[in-house]
């Protein structure tokens, strides 16, 4: 049962690093990039569950955490880059209860963490445990914050979509370029130079919010993640007409 489980975490995962590159790569708002950033949700769903079970069945609860939050964060990427500004439903309300249950989750077993004899847990420290939770708990913030004010609008809700789809691509590369050195040759995991790419989504994260929200290339506009859906629209109504 674990193998077809393990090849399938291993195709996602890969699919997903390829995807996500190329989701950053394009242009904002083409089709190309949103075609790259459906396959990268859809592989990152994948991934983070099968991860997520694996962990579980090995009692490596960090990676049961990551996969979970990675989980959360990508749907609700997905989901704010699809709707238009000022749509909140039942799903919202659904993920912010998720996101609060994973939150005070990893925290309260990074306390248990950081009270056992060592501090760490399968080498991973207690810091990264309440690291993790508050990257959860903030979302879940950011949750509240959307649905008391009725939605998300303008460039606030092309942040919040750059924000949870570059951190769920940061633990799918901190996962592999950092948690799975094993697979890379010695001489270059002795250069240190595998952490630039772990953390690039991290980096690029903070150039594309500097983007969005302190110049004028999306203030004024429509999400850019739906420019080509309404464009087609725009086409279907002039042939029909």
């Amino acid at each position: 049962m674990r193998l077809p489980i393990l090849v399938l975490h291993i195709c996602a995962g890969i699919l997903g690093l390829v995807s996500g590159a190329a989701a950053i790569s394009f242009r904002k708002g083409s089709r190309r990039h949103g075609i790259a950033g459906n396959v990268f949700v859809i592989s990152t769903m994948s991934m983070s569950t099968a991860a997520a079970y694996l962990a579980l069945m090995k009692h490596q609860m960090n990676n049961v955490f990551g996969g979970v939050l990675a989980f959360y964060l990508v749907t609700t990427a997905w989901a704010t880059a699809r709707r238009r500004d000022g749509q909140t439903g039942i799903f919202d309300w659904g993920a912010l209860l998720f996101a609060l249950a994973v939150g005070a989750g990893i925290i309260t077993y990074g306390f248990e963490v950081a009270n056992s004899p060592t501090g760490s847990k399968d080498g991973v420290p207690a810091g990264m445990y309440f690291f993790l939770g508050s990257v959860a708990l903030l979302s879940a913030a950011g949750d509240i914050r959307m649905l008391v004010r009725g939605g998300v609008f303008g460039v606030h809700r092309i942040a919040r979509h750059l924000c949870r789809m570059c951190f769920s691509l940061f633990i799918a590369t901190g996962s592999f370029f950092l948690a799975q050195q094993q697979v890379f040759p010695h001489w270059l995991r002795k250069t240190n130079v595998l952490f630039l790419p772990a953390i690039l989504p991290l980096i690029l994260l903070i150039v594309w919010l500097f983007r969005v929200l302190f110049t004028n290339t999306y203030k004024g506009t429509d999400s850019p993640y739906r420019v080509h859906e309404d464009r087609a629209a725009l086409r279907e109504q002039s042939l029909s007409g």
